[in-house]
């Protein structure tokens, strides 16, 4: 109950460690499945009101997509390619793609923001849980 007296549901930290848990075996970077199949899961905390917790969530599993996307390019000539394919600027490629083979550290760069923006997500059918 909140100070207007309004009782709201919150997510347990219980189930939100085995949510992470769950979308991190979905979201294996080594799956060898399409990004149509990995984003298959939809409804998870349906009834929680907790938006800030949501939010976070859908940041998190954009980022675990867009290591995946790097994992699958395997190089760094790769992803700097498919990058400025994207849109991004060489240099801001180059810059990326110096970090290779960290794919966690590259996949939270604002690059990668602006090559997988959330509504490339969206067409793939990556239901948000923040809504």
């Amino acid at each position: 109950e909140n100070s207007s007296g309004i009782v709201k549901r919150a997510v347990a930290p219980q189930s939100l460690t085995k949510f992470k848990q769950r979308v991190r075996e979905l979201t294996n970077r080594s799956c060898g499945r399409s990004m149509e199949q990995i984003v298959g899961w939809k409804n998870y905390f349906q009834l929680a009101d907790t938006p800030g917790v949501f939010s976070g969530l859908d940041s998190w599993i954009r980022r675990r997509l867009r290591m995946i996307y790097l994992k699958q390019w395997k190089r760094r000539g790769t992803a700097h390619r498919e990058m400025v394919s994207r849109g991004l600027s060489s240099k801001a490629a180059t810059s990326i793609s110096s970090l290779y083979q960290c794919y966690w550290r590259m996949a939270g760069t604002s690059g990668m923001n602006i090559v997988f923006p959330k509504a490339h997500f969206d067409d793939l059918g990556l239901t948000r849980l923040a809504a």
